[in-house]
């Protein structure tokens, strides 16, 4: 059968959703509710259930769903993001985004913006000051000792074949993290209590976070919010719920490195393993415009055709391609995708889009690579996390990822939050017309 231009090469895996009425995405006066029940729409997604019925009228709130904020993964790089967010709140201090969604260091980052209490500048604010004091003792125990313990175990396990009963989880114990996290965070019996007083007073509609279950392979979306429809699919499905530390920490643990957190009956690691539409989340939530931060520096041509290291490659090589390709590759790959469903539908008259709607994005991503930026820092890492991490052949590439997902370093973060403001500003004229149209 011809397809006419108006058709959607992905008919029969859109949904519909509420689709809230458009307003302007810079705060309201909280004593004007302006909330108009949405009219039918549908989202861009890859869902193919059936239509559902409209959502109920969220009463006494001022934000209408419009505007979500995307935290992708990274690690340390999340700081990239906290730069971005800085120069935002900075140039709009009315700002709101009614939406947050994060996986990995952007649920951290997520999580503390969704549960921070005064304006969003000041949650920004006390964000930046989190991550500017960070140093890799506050993550990850560093000494010598604990290093060598955790890699003895491994050892045991492997020269064991399986006998021995040593208990392995990840290379590193991330206690220090749960502590740093509990003091920033305030959970009260492990929950994140503070996201109701947002929910309540109508600046935040929704919080997404997710985790990869190792028990059965799935993508989890844990979602707090009001008047939420959660959403299923092969491999990954979301859960409403009341966001607690535990889920934080979950979506942070990357892989081998951080040990897996147990949820329920169930272990979870890392929600970027498998998270394949992280831009998803936010349209299910009812987006009609999606910022998304990434973490990924998008090389030239010529830059991703020189190889990064001679000769046979080591172990960090290996990982930091793994680890790109997991965690950064994806982001690229899903705005790719809206880009062209946007500009399909641009194509088509309003009446010939089948209750689609095109969803405005605009994604940032690192001016610099932030990985060659890791090697200028990597000297002043604790003596034997520097030793683990030259052990793997960190110093042996040009381009060393690995290292930049793990140097949680003061002055390492601090030059990514300034990178960040800096790609903010260049870009100022198109986020006017983004943020103000």
């Amino acid at each position: 059968m011809m397809r006419t231009p108006c058709q959607s090469p992905w008919r029969g895996r859109t949904r519909a959703f509420p689709r809230p009425a458009r307003t302007s995405i810079l705060r309201a006066d909280p004593a004007r509710p302006r909330f108009h029940p949405p009219p039918s729409g549908k989202a861009l997604s890859d869902d193919p259930s059936p239509p559902p019925s409209d959502a109920a009228p969220t009463r006494g709130t001022t934000d209408r769903g419009d505007l979500a904020l995307v935290l992708t993964g990274g690690g340390a790089r999340g700081a990239y993001q906290v730069g971005i967010l800085r120069y935002l709140t900075r140039r709009w201090p009315e700002l709101n985004f009614p939406i947050i969604t994060g996986v990995s260091a952007g649920a951290i980052n997520a999580a503390h913006l969704a549960a921070a209490h005064g304006t969003f500048p000041q949650a920004v604010d006390e964000l930046a000051a989190l991550w500017a004091e960070l140093t890799p003792d506050r993550i990850f125990r560093v000494d010598v000792k604990a290093l060598l313990s955790n890699m003895g175990r491994w050892g045991l396990q492997l020269a064991g074949g399986g006998m021995r009963q040593a208990r392995v989880r990840g290379l590193v114990d991330t206690g220090p993290l749960w502590e740093l996290l509990t003091e920033a965070l305030a959970p009260v019996n492990g929950e994140l209590t503070k996201i109701d007083y947002n929910l309540e007073r109508g600046t935040l509609r929704a919080v997404a976070i997710g985790t990869t279950s190792y028990s059965t392979g799935q993508t989890v979306i844990w979602v707090h919010g009001r008047n939420l429809q959660t959403w299923e699919r092969p491999s990954r499905r979301s859960v409403e719920a009341r966001l607690k530390l535990e889920h934080v920490m979950a979506s942070g643990a990357l892989p081998l490195f951080f040990p897996a957190v147990q949820i329920g009956d169930q272990w979870h690691g890392d929600g970027g393993i498998r998270l394949t539409a992280p831009l998803s989340p936010a349209l299910h939530l009812g987006a009609h415009k999606i910022l998304a931060v990434s973490t990924h520096y998008e090389r030239t041509q010529p830059e991703a055709d020189r190889p990064s290291v001679r000769g046979y490659p080591p172990p960090a090589q290996v990982i930091g391609v793994l680890m790109n390709a997991i965690f950064l590759d994806v982001v690229d790959q899903d705005v790719m995708r809206m880009e062209r469903m946007n500009e399909l539908l641009r194509r088509c008259p309003e009446a010939a889009r089948d209750g689609m709607r095109v969803v405005e994005l605009m994604t940032f991503r690192p001016s610099r690579d932030l990985a060659m930026i890791a090697r200028e820092f990597e000297p002043r890492l604790p003596r034997g996390f520097r030793l683990l991490t030259r052990g793997l052949g960190t110093r042996e590439t040009k381009s060393p990822d690995v290292l930049s997902l793990l140097m949680f370093q003061d002055d390492y973060v601090k030059r990514l939050m300034e990178i960040g403001e800096e790609d903010a500003h260049r870009r100022e004229a198109e986020l006017v017309e983004f943020l103000e149209s």
